[in-house]
């Protein structure tokens, strides 16, 4: 492998490593909206109800969020990992550090067979992080 093929891996590398933290932080802005929505409480006729979702609005619209991805990097991919309010972990997705190919997962060591999305099409990475979901939706098989 010449110079030039190992520092082109190298970018791509660096890269999948920056669209990993771009993707988290996608889902993260995903989960703050659909908080947002659940707060809005249309139906409310308690004056208590309403002023606690405008507070938890305002939190979420502040930054406060109940919710965080972290990122675990093994020897093959980068673990997307959910982290909820309780503490409670799951793993969101896999995504291939040489490659950025983005896998659902099937369990908490593996990802299930397919490719989902490849973060080196700009189309796809374009597309996931508009429309990924902060539960996970958009990983099932096309």
């Amino acid at each position: 492998m010449t110079t030039t093929q190992m520092m082109a891996q190298d970018q791509i590398a660096a890269n999948v490593q920056k669209w990993t933290l771009m993707l988290c932080d996608a889902l993260k802005d995903n989960y703050r909206e659909y908080a947002i929505r659940g707060y809005r409480y249309p139906y409310a006729d308690n004056l208590a109800q309403l002023e606690y979702g405008r507070r938890k609005i305002e939190e979420l619209k502040n930054g406060d969020c109940p919710i965080d991805y972290v990122i675990e990097t093994g020897k093959k991919y980068h673990k997307v990992i959910f982290v909820d309010c309780g503490g409670s972990r799951s793993v969101h997705c896999f995504i291939d550090k040489k490659t950025g190919e983005v896998y659902k997962s099937a369990s908490w060591k593996s990802p299930a067979k397919g490719v989902r999305y490849d973060l080196r099409l700009i189309a796809d990475r374009e597309y996931l992080l508009e429309k990924a979901d902060w539960s996970g939706g958009y990983l099932y098989a096309k």
